[in-house]
């Protein structure tokens, strides 16, 4: 069975769609590869606030590994977060990351 790919995707500064992520997954891992195009200064971030909730406003953390990046790049999280997203510091190129959660079909 082919896992599910979410495409996340930002063209010029500015946050991405959000993906949440299955927090009922065992063992919880994520990889992440993002492609870039054009000119473009991009970090993935993650949240653990619960982003289906309206009335929260999610506190975003950078990914330690994907911060401040210019080119194509990957890694994951091995550890639980409730929902992840691009964040185009600065350019007009674009960052598109696809996520691949495990266990996911």
């Amino acid at each position: 069975t082919a896992m599910r790919r979410i495409v996340l995707s930002k063209t010029g500064a500015g946050s991405s769609a959000i993906s949440p992520m299955n927090l009922n997954s065992t063992p919880f891992n994520v990889g992440i590869g993002v492609v870039v195009s054009g000119t473009v200064n991009y970090t993935i971030q993650h949240t653990f606030d619960d982003v289906q909730n309206a009335a929260v406003t999610p506190v975003w953390f950078s990914n330690s590994s994907l911060t401040g990046l210019a080119a194509n790049a990957d890694g994951n999280y091995a550890f639980p977060v409730s929902a992840i997203k691009v964040l185009v510091n600065s350019g007009s190129g674009t960052a598109t990351a696809t996520i691949i959660q495990a266990g996911i079909a």
